[in-house]
């Protein structure tokens, strides 16, 4: 039986951040984790306490270890495996919020998954959606879930993802980093804003073409597809925890068209937007149910 504790909160021993458990069990645990770090706090060493699996709610860092670095940035998984030192900045924004899903050697292993990562992060990719979705849906309190069946299908899919992504992390230069971390706060900040990759180069003092190449490089997906996954991320939400007609929440969420909205929710969550939030009536959901194969479609 899971030990919740929605309510409780606590300083974790880092500065800087705090914790909030949300579940917890033999083995494995989620917690909310609330960074208030900025670019005038120095970086430290921390270590892994556990296998490491956490979602990018908000707010974008950049996250180190031995093999290398990588922004991490909303609808991104960071993986950690247990022991493993690393450091976490926040050289282009002041903090970030996370749901930490964090598992014990013995537990992750019987799962069946690959022992280690390969990669840092996963970048914030079409098979990822349904799950952050349903997390944050279920930390809203808009959905009723199990949250150790949640646990298990991050593990797995974000196992199954590490194995098709390159082992060694781009390498970006911190201009290129700083550029595309403030872009993407500017996304996070407001996805409905009416943003053109012509008018992102612009702000990016770069041209449309060096600004696509460095955005794919350092976040992993291209500009059009993470300002998309985030409209739709927050339509999700909306969808969950509100009674608002679909194509109120589809123009409330950036898009013009319901018709075009209702096809870009089916592509990225694999059912409809009514279907999606009749499956998040007070019942428990199974991830697995919208999330389709894992792949590293973008």
């Amino acid at each position: 039986m899971a030990k919740i504790a929605v309510n409780s909160n606590r300083d974790d021993g880092v500065r800087g951040t705090t914790a909030r458990i949300i579940a917890a069990g033999r083995g494995w645990a989620v917690s909310e984790v609330v960074c208030t770090l900025g670019p005038r706090d120095r970086p430290f060493e921390e270590r892994h306490s556990g296998v490491s699996i956490a979602m990018v709610t908000g707010g974008t860092f950049t996250y180190r270890s031995h093999a290398g670095s990588e922004l991490m940035t909303p609808g991104s998984l960071l993986l950690g495996g247990a022991g493993q030192p690393f450091e976490c900045s926040h050289d282009h924004g002041a903090g970030d919020r996370c749901i930490a899903f964090s598992y014990s050697p013995e537990y992750f292993g019987a799962l069946e998954v690959a022992p280690a990562f390969r990669a840092l992060r996963v970048p914030p990719l079409r098979a990822l959606s349904p799950l952050h979705a349903v997390a944050e849906a279920a930390l809203n309190g808009a959905a009723e879930i199990s949250w150790e069946e949640l646990a298990i299908e991050v593990a797995v899919r974000a196992s199954t993802l590490d194995r098709g992504l390159p082992a060694e992390p781009a390498m970006s230069s911190a201009a290129a980093e700083a550029r595309v971390a403030r872009i993407v706060r500017e996304i996070d900040h407001a996805p409905d804003a009416p943003l053109e990759l012509d008018a992102m180069a612009r702000a990016a003092r770069l041209s449309p073409y060096h600004f696509l190449r460095i955005f794919r490089e350092v976040a992993g997906v291209t500009p059009h597809q993470h300002l998309l996954r985030r409209r739709l991320h927050r339509a999700a939400l909306h969808l969950a925890g509100e009674p608002s007609k679909i194509v109120e929440i589809a123009f409330a969420s950036g898009f013009g068209d319901v018709s075009n909205f209702n096809r870009a929710f089916r592509s990225e969550f694999g059912i409809s937007p009514r279907a999606w939030r009749r499956s998040l009536a007070p019942a428990a959901i199974s991830p697995a149910a919208h999330s389709g194969p894992a792949h590293l479609e973008q």
